[in-house]
């Protein structure tokens, strides 16, 4: 399978199955639109014989046939053997995700989780389940030396004090498992002391911190129960942050919606203005503010308007236009990447066990709890093999092997069923893709004038 496109005068072909990306003259470009199999070459070049001058695309053909050859142009796709092998790669515990408060001090118009109360009882995480969920974690590992934990709400930092009192527990543990925990926290910065300061720069491997860009947009969503913005606090504080990672990982995660459809002035105004280097800006999911069909079309603009600028640059990294062309993950990771319901779970206040941390809340997707472990073992295989050659659609689509078939929750939240992909996530998703493999093409052309 191969996928060809143009975008920005630069024509391009990814080779699907081998991720080999093919920056195209013309001719070619023409050639491989309309062969959409190797078999069909010959009837392309019948079809624009009087377009081009038949020596030419003779030329161009043996090219063509020349990458063929070397697998790097309709290559073959996974085999049922490697695909089967790769299969209970996951089975181990990798990552939990806990919500250490259901609670929040914001009021987001947007927040998919119910101002963190998730639609059930307001409640901060006891030590006694935080506990509990870094043994469970570590015992369930299996051979994985490195696991993970993620601190999430709500705000999390409500909970604080026991979040410095599980930190201190994993690394006790860690070292009867010969094992390293690593540690992340999702936070909206407006929560901050000198004591959390150090705490987080010190512990946190990663820091993600919630800030939607320039203050009319922030202060329209993102405000306090009493309808004040809460830009001011938050980007003091998230400056403040960001600036003492000193090399440590962190990223800004903000939302766009219909209200601010040229995002793209909302990510400069994080670099230029803020100064913060890892950025990243998502469309909103699901509920009364979901993109129309006229939305989506005029953010995929958007997408291709940064990715012209952003192209021109490497200060700052912005995540949907970063791909791993060179060094790709395994089949397993192409196939199914997020590991939700199989090495990954997220943990309630009470201690139950969901799929994930966007499904907290919804009893049909409990997998278990901290303490007996995992008990709904049909549904961790619903998980296990709902991937991009069982979900709708997904096998034929050309960006599979980066998106992975999507997120199971967008999925469900939208047509009812973790195996249905959410369409409007899918068109912008392989936009996004798309502008991603023309920023690495351009650049590389950009490199190599300058090397001449």
């Amino acid at each position: 399978m191969i996928h060809v496109f143009t975008l920005h005068s630069l024509f391009i072909c990814l080779d699907v199955n081998s991720g080999t990306v093919h920056l195209l003259d013309e001719v070619t470009f023409d050639l491989l639109s309309l062969a959409k199999t190797k078999e069909m070459l010959s009837w392309a070049i019948d079809q624009l014989i009087n377009k081009y001058d038949k020596d030419i695309l003779l030329q161009a053909s043996k090219e063509i046939s020349d990458l063929i050859e070397q697998d790097s142009l309709y290559s073959p796709d996974f085999t049922k053997e490697e695909l089967e092998k790769s299969g209970n790669y996951q089975s181990d515990m990798k990552a939990l995700c806990l919500h250490m408060a259901h609670d929040c001090n914001l009021r987001c118009a947007y927040c998919f989780a119910d101002k963190g109360a998730y639609g059930g009882d307001k409640g901060l995480m006891s030590i006694e389940v935080a506990k509990a969920s870094i043994d469970f974690l570590l015992a369930n590992s299996g051979n994985k030396r490195n696991v993970e934990v993620d601190f999430f709400g709500g705000e999390p930092l409500l909970n604080f004090k026991v979040i410095k009192q599980c930190v201190v527990y994993a690394k006790e543990q860690q070292k009867k498992y010969s094992k390293t925990v690593h540690f992340t926290i999702t936070t909206n910065g407006t929560i901050f002391s000198e004591e959390i300061n150090e705490f987080l720069q010190e512990h946190m491997d990663n820091i993600v911190l919630s800030l939607d860009g320039r203050q009319t947009v922030n202060d329209h969503l993102r405000i306090y129960p009493s309808g004040k913005g809460s830009y001011d606090k938050a980007v003091k504080n998230i400056q403040e942050i960001a600036n003492n990672r000193q090399g440590k990982s962190y990223f800004i995660r903000g939302t766009y919606t219909r209200d601010n459809l040229d995002f793209y002035e909302d990510v400069k105004h994080i670099y230029e203005q803020l100064r913060l280097k890892e950025i990243s800006i998502e469309p909103v999911s699901g509920g009364n503010f979901t993109l129309t069909d006229e939305e989506i079309k005029i953010a995929m603009i958007e997408y291709e308007r940064f990715a012209k600028e952003y192209a021109k640059q490497d200060d700052y990294r912005f995540y949907h236009f970063t791909l791993n062309l060179y060094n790709s993950p395994c089949i397993y990771k192409r196939i199914a990447a997020c590991g939700a319901g199989v090495d990954y779970g997220a943990v309630s206040p009470d201690g139950m066990i969901y799929a994930c941390h966007q499904f907290v809340g919804e009893d049909k997707f409990v997998m278990g709890n901290v303490y007996d472990g995992i008990t709904n073992n049909q549904l961790k295989e619903v998980f296990a093999s709902n991937n991009v050659f069982t979900k709708d659609d997904c096998p034929n689509c050309w960006a599979k092997y980066f998106c992975s078939g999507g997120c199971h929750a967008n999925a469900y939240y939208t047509n009812g069923d973790i195996s249905k992909p959410d369409r409007k996530a899918c068109t912008l998703q392989k936009k996004r893709i798309e502008c991603a493999l023309m920023i690495e093409c351009q650049r590389t052309i950009d490199r190599s004038n300058n090397e001449e």
